[in-house]
């Protein structure tokens, strides 16, 4: 059923035919509303993503953030390298990636507008990009917009709607196609941890890559939310002598290197889980494979979910044996 509902979504927005999004545009967001009077042409992206929705609508930015994590040494993820290549384009200003924001770098872009909608601004940091141009933060929670809603505020910014519209349904209807591909995906819960700080770091439900897994039938076991703390993080840290209290199917964990998975599963703590004893779990690992996901969006899920969707599946099997 899910599948067909997605079909059919894809074949409507297929059929119709595109319209044009008149300006100025008003966007509402957890910071506040931002007008946005003529169709951008110079646009700015900070935080994490943002770059690739935009790209993914055919529109390059003039300036984007170096990709330090899987970007390699040229700072750019490996799907982003290809649709650059698939565009013609040269690869945009890469603005120094850290937790301050480069102010000057940005205005000396002479952005029209700044796109902020998967990023960590805080008001102060918004209110000073305002004073560069309209700038586009988050509609809820700092780093928790699934790509979906990325994906469709950006295209509202770029004034192309319908396209995003499309791109939302077909990116799902690929994402349906290479799960459904692996029916025991679906209705299996799982928890998504990684060794972090002297603790397990332990992704909540507001956490964008636990969103998408739902999206694609797992189910977020409800030990994740019962321990959570619930103070508004996308994760929270459980100390190792609470770990067996995470119950689920599965476990997802996430690393750079098969010798950083290997040391986690070799702790005594990793190896009493019942999931690893099963055999039970999806190590995702190799950097850019993380990246991809970490949050996804609609071009990365296309790089990286085909891989992604495997492992699960091989660690479900193992869950339901």
């Amino acid at each position: 059923m899910f599948r067909r509902l997605l079909v059919a979504f894809a074949l409507l927005f297929a059929a119709a035919p595109a319209l044009a999004q008149s300006f100025p545009v008003t966007i509402k967001h957890a910071l506040g509303e931002t007008v946005i009077e003529k169709a951008p042409e110079r646009i700015v992206t900070w935080g994490w993503g943002n770059h690739d929705a935009l790209l993914a609508l055919g529109v390059v930015p003039v300036a984007m953030p170096f990709s330090t994590y899987g970007g390699g040494d040229n700072g750019l993820h490996p799907w982003v390298e290809e649709k650059l290549k698939e565009l013609g384009a040269a690869t945009p200003v890469q603005l120094s990636d850290s937790s301050d924001i480069p102010f000057e770098q940005i205005a000396a872009q002479k952005p029209d507008v700044i796109i902020a909608v998967f990023s960590g601004l805080n008001t102060e940091q918004y209110a000073r990009l305002s004073q560069i141009a309209p700038t586009v933060a988050y509609p809820d929670q700092p780093w928790s917009t699934p790509w979906q809603d990325v994906t469709r505020i950006i295209g509202q910014v770029v004034g192309r709607p319908a396209e995003a519209e499309q791109l939302v349904a077909d990116t799902l209807k690929f994402v349906a196609d290479e799960a459904a591909k692996y029916p025991e995906i679906a209705g299996t819960s799982f928890a998504g941890v990684n060794d972090f700080d002297g603790s397990i770091a332990v992704y909540d439900a507001l956490d964008a890559r636990m969103k998408f897994l739902t999206d694609i039938g797992l189910v977020l076991a409800p030990s994740v939310t019962e321990l959570s703390p619930k103070d508004g993080s996308f994760y929270y840290p459980l100390s190792y002598e609470l770990f067996d209290q995470l119950k689920s199917d599965i476990l997802i964990t996430y690393y750079e290197t098969q010798a950083a998975s290997d040391e986690f599963f070799a702790k005594p703590y990793a190896q009493s889980q019942p999931q690893y004893q099963k055999g039970a779990f999806a190590s995702l690992v190799g950097i850019e494979y993380v990246a991809a996901v970490s949050p996804p969006s609609a071009l990365s899920l296309r790089w990286g979910f085909p891989h992604y969707a495997e492992i699960i599946a091989a660690a479900a099997r193992s869950a339901k044996k």
